[in-house]
């Protein structure tokens, strides 16, 4: 019988690179920052589907299907944004309803 051999045998794992000094953030951002840059996000959406939805009506642009989709993408992040809302407004509630 012939010997059956490892074409690629196993390596030993590289040890990670660990460093004692913290990694700096080259860029930090608060929460509401983030909120602020979500919102303005969701409004430009907003603004580019009207723009297609006024230059479809009036002979503009004839690709409704890009009309379609942008409508559609304004419609998903304006329902996410007010999901968020929501929990943002539950949890508020939770927190204040908690007895010190």
């Amino acid at each position: 019988m012939q010997d059956i051999k490892v074409q690629n045998p196993i390596q030993p794992l590289a040890r990670p690179n660990f460093s004692i000094h913290p990694v700096q953030e080259t860029q930090s951002s608060s929460f509401g920052q983030a909120l602020q840059q979500s919102l303005e996000k969701v409004n430009r959406l907003q603004l580019e589907a009207d723009a297609n939805i006024n230059d479809l009506a009036t002979g503009k642009q004839t690709d409704i299907h890009q009309t379609m989709i942008s409508v559609e993408k304004a419609s998903v992040s304006f329902e996410l944004m007010m999901q968020i809302r929501n929990k943002v407004i539950s949890a508020y509630d939770n927190i204040m309803r908690t007895q010190v």
